[in-house]
């Protein structure tokens, strides 16, 4: 029987939009930092809105990373004596839910401390497949909640809107942008478009 080792786990931190995930992997990783353990974070090739080759919150504070395209390249971007990986914006990779889960399991089963953060729907309410089964097997879910631009409520969705109105059910699934594009909103309010 093979044993894993030990020390390994994932965590995940999802949310809608500026529900403050990338704001609390940072703060994660700031701790990391000062407890003086090697650390590799990574983003989305694809998030362009603010300063690439960094994780940045909507705030503005940000923490260096490296660029990729898929979860496939980490296992072999991480350097000798890491203890933690990050991973923001996982929505934004093309990856497959499976590809997505076996790489981190395979991170953590290494004794990696994996720390994930992302959208945990699309824009129709929708989960995003790899974040769900993430959900399912980490040791550690922090679903955060941001503040609905319309009632103040709890909210948990991301309403995307084109020229102010609810985007289609038909717009394409990912979408960069910000405050332009996107705003939080609680189920009531959440808006659905045909």
């Amino acid at each position: 029987m093979t044993r894993l080792s030990a020390g390994g786990r994932i965590e995940v931190i999802c949310g809608c939009m500026y529900s403050g995930k990338t704001e609390e992997l940072i703060r994660r990783l700031n701790h990391v930092q000062i407890a003086r353990q090697p650390l590799a974070a990574f983003t989305p090739r694809r998030d362009t809105r603010y300063r690439p080759g960094n994780l940045v919150s909507h705030n503005g504070i940000f923490i260096e990373a490296q660029v990729i395209d898929s979860i496939c390249e980490i296992p072999d971007q991480i350097p000798d004596g890491t203890v933690v990986v990050a991973v923001d914006e996982l929505h934004f990779l093309d990856d497959s839910a499976e590809e997505v889960l076996v790489t981190c399991q395979l991170l953590a089963d290494r004794g990696l401390r994996v720390i994930v953060a992302g959208l945990d729907q699309d824009f129709r309410a929708m989960p995003f497949a790899a974040m769900s089964q993430l959900m399912a097997v980490a040791e550690q879910v922090d679903k955060l909640f941001a503040i609905c631009v319309r009632c103040g409520a709890y909210a948990t969705r991301s309403q995307r809107l084109i020229d102010g109105q609810p985007a289609p059910r038909h717009a394409p699934t990912i979408a960069v942008g910000g405050l332009e594009l996107y705003e939080a909103r609680c189920r009531a309010c959440y808006e659905t478009a045909e």
